[in-house]
């Protein structure tokens, strides 16, 4: 099995919201496994963690609107048209557009078409991240320029996307990996292949965290000088249940002493006004968002990580949430909601708490214990790290990653990936 020669294509880059995939695209570098990046989207985060600054690999960006480079599509369309496959991707796209006359389902087949016209010849395998939108791309311009194609899929494009489209794009790609046992079990049911889906979580780099846990002050909530902090990171969307989570904070009692610290991008107003109506915006810290390392030192000096996620209507939800694994490896017992993967981390009772989503009560319950209780949040925290450690560290998947890309000999092996790190640079 030759080694593959890749295009990588993900919805944005660099975002500061997906951190899991610059660390892969990292992998795949330090594999030796040769790559680019196709972009759907100019960054809009004005910040970028170190990591991207490590990733060397060429960035072709597409257009993300016809309008507005409208002679690069026509251009894009004359060269796309000439190849064998183009015809069926048409036709294809046709049928889809039949089942989703969007706006969004045209922008894909002209961006297929222009990335099949740009994309060099060198390519030997098209890797999507994300099941919708991107795979859609990749599935028009694979077929157009007869190349194999595979996917990443994660949490909402999975979920929020229709099963007609998922059942014909796992049958038409080589293989699918996903980072949750619930995803595997989902998408296997879509698949006609059901070995075509795969597990493959995440992970953490542990050479970018400290090797040794901080010595937390053993705080209790008694002291209004000296208060619990309670960290969540997140984007300030619903399904991170933000609002539910407020309303826990909210109704602890008045003698317990917190202060809430956020990191994370997205409108934040009604949040802060949420806080205000119900009197604790005082004590909640809106910081916006962050990079890795000021993720990492502020998961180092908190008590407690909490996290409300739930499934939105559109069902729109998270998977396993990376920031999640990043507090359990700093020492951080977490307190979040019982839906989907979640539970494969944490154990309620064991390294955390779980609560039902939507459940501001069973929420400010399981707040207040370990608020309370910095000997139990010690032990919890210690239980996490050992979990992490144990069952979620990067090197493992992408040993597999690079296997399946090419990378197959015991010594391509040992040159190839490196060796996991157990301390931060």
């Amino acid at each position: 099995m030759a080694r593959d020669n890749l295009a990588i294509v993900v919805k944005g880059y660099p975002r500061l919201s997906e951190t899991f995939i610059a660390q892969e695209i990292l992998g795949i570098q330090q594999a030796g496994i040769p790559y680019r990046i196709v972009s759907l989207r100019h960054p809009t985060d004005k910040k970028r963690h170190p990591i991207n600054d490590r990733i060397t690999g060429a960035v072709d960006y597409l257009p993300e609107y016809v309008y507005q480079e409208p002679m690069r599509v026509l251009r894009g369309w004359l060269k796309a048209r000439k190849m064998p496959g183009y015809r069926r991707a048409l036709n294809i796209w046709l049928q889809d557009y039949r089942r989703d006359r969007t706006a969004n389902r045209a922008r894909r087949f002209a961006q297929a078409m222009v990335m099949a016209a740009e994309l060099p010849d060198d390519v030997t395998r098209i890797y999507a991240h994300f099941l919708h939108t991107p795979a859609s791309v990749v599935r028009y311009c694979a077929i157009m320029r007869g190349l194999p194609w595979s996917c990443s899929a994660h949490a909402k494009d999975i979920y929020t996307s229709q099963d007609w489209d998922m059942r014909e794009k796992l049958r038409d790609m080589d293989w699918l990996v996903t980072c949750t046992s619930a995803n595997v079990d989902y998408l296997r049911k879509l698949a006609e292949d059901p070995d075509k889906v795969n597990l493959l979580y995440h992970g953490l780099d542990f050479s970018r965290f400290p090797e040794d846990l901080p010595e937390r002050p053993l705080r209790d909530g008694t002291d209004a000088e000296n208060p619990v902090r309670i960290l969540s990171v997140g984007r300030l969307v619903g399904k991170k249940g933000y609002d539910d989570l407020l309303r826990a904070l909210a109704k602890l009692p008045a003698n317990c002493h917190w202060r809430f610290i956020h990191i994370g991008g997205g409108n934040g107003e009604k949040y802060k006004k949420l806080a205000t109506e119900l009197g604790i915006a005082d004590r909640c810290d809106w910081q916006g968002a962050r990079d890795q390392k000021e993720v990492i030192a502020a998961c180092q000096s908190s008590d407690l990580f909490v996290l409300a996620s739930r499934i939105e209507k559109d069902g729109d939800r998270d998977g396993l949430p990376n920031v999640l694994m990043e507090a359990q490896l700093c020492g951080l017992a977490a307190v979040s909601t019982a839906i989907s993967a979640i539970p494969e981390l944490i154990e309620d009772g064991v390294n955390g708490k779980l609560v039902p989503e939507r459940d501001p009560d069973a929420l400010a319950s399981a707040l207040e214990a370990l608020i309370t209780d910095p000997r139990l949040r010690e032990t919890m925290g210690r239980k996490g790290n050992e979990i992490v450690r144990r069952d979620f560290s990067f090197y493992r998947g992408m040993k597999e990653l690079a296997e399946r890309f090419g990378v197959n000999s015991q010594s391509d092996e040992q040159a190839a990936i490196p060796a996991e790190q157990p301390a931060a640079e």
